[in-house]
């Protein structure tokens, strides 16, 4: 069965988990829409680049080359999972479960601003895991502060993310001013060359509307159809496993597992609250939940002992996909 397949570290599990990808996309393919057309950066570097900010790819291909990038993350954090030993064992249910959910809604299947934000989400992650094994982080710090200011170039709600890389400080490090104000210099760098090119190109009136999000008011109603978000039952009900593992397995782990579990838990909870900053919301921005939450999927795999309960638990997830791809 799958999850038995991919709780083995194996590399035929690369191969596997294409052919799973391509099964949970199949719907967005079999309809495929005349036009797809896909905005990349938004809007920071958007204004520079006007009409090119716009990819015009056949839809075939557009979903195509999601898959691919997919893919790539999908693998890339499972090796960073695996080495960090997050689960414990090594295998590849974090390349499944994070494929999975990038599966879960079709604007997730399309290029998007937040899908190359993930790419930049797993960067910082490797790195921020990493701070307990360094006796100076100064440097790493600027770096994670440029990184964070890269991302919210390409979305804006991304910034939400610095806040992250001062609870990483807090959960791995002693208190040090110096590694809280260095990731601040790193960010002010970032805008402050991009303040630059506005000037040289005089558009400097276009940079201050980068700054718009934050003259959103908070809703205090979202108006959603439930309907389409039933695919997410089967999901919240594996989280609710996933935390009943936890509850059993969190003392008995090491100091630095606990810590990266609530590192995970605060970046879900930036990625959740940030949609606000963006004007227009769609179910695309939630993709930067998926990193966190397919670690925490996988922890259950990896520990559930009844292989008829969780294999059917996982085909039940990707059953409801496929439905509500067709339906």
């Amino acid at each position: 069965m799958i999850i038995s397949q991919f709780r083995n570290y194996s590399p035929i599990n690369i191969l596997f988990l294409s052919v799973v990808g391509f099964i949970l996309c199949l719907g967005i393919f079999l309809h495929l829409p005349d036009k797809l057309d896909s905005v990349i950066f938004e809007p920071a570097l958007g204004n520079l680049l006007g009409e090119n900010n716009l990819i015009n790819l056949s839809p075939s291909t557009n979903v195509f080359i999601t898959l691919i990038l997919t893919i790539f993350q999908a693998t890339i954090l499972n090796r960073i999972t695996s080495h960090f030993n997050l689960l414990g064992k090594p295998s590849f249910l974090v390349a499944l479960m994070y494929m999975t959910l990038a599966s879960l809604f079709l604007p997730f299947l399309v290029l998007s601003p937040t899908l190359i934000c993930n790419f930049i989400s797993i960067w910082m992650l490797s790195k921020l895991l990493s701070l307990y094994r360094q006796t100076d982080v100064k440097a790493e710090m600027f770096d994670l502060g440029m990184i964070v200011g890269i991302g919210s170039l390409i979305y804006f709600p991304f910034l939400s993310m610095f806040f992250l890389l001062w609870i990483g400080l807090l959960i791995f490090r002693p208190f040090n001013w110096r590694e809280w104000v260095t990731p601040l210099l790193g960010l002010a760098t970032v805008y402050f060359i991009l303040a630059v090119i506005y000037l040289w190109t005089g558009k400097m009136t276009q940079f201050y509307t980068i700054w718009l999000p934050f003259t959103y008011k908070f809703p205090t109603a979202i108006r959603i159809q439930l309907v389409d978000y039933l695919v997410l039952v089967p999901v919240i009900f594996t989280l609710i496993l996933f935390l009943l593992v936890l509850k059993d397995n969190f003392f008995k782990s090491v100091v630095h597992i606990r810590k990266s579990f609530q590192l995970l838990f605060f970046m879900l909870c930036l990625a959740i609250v940030s949609f606000y900053w963006n004007k227009k919301l769609t179910e695309a921005h939630f993709l930067l939940c998926a990193p966190s939450i397919a670690i925490y999927m996988a922890y259950y795999f990896t520990y559930a002992k009844k292989k008829w309960f969780f294999e059917v638990v996982y085909a039940i997830i990707t059953l409801t996909i496929i439905y509500f791809q067709f339906f």
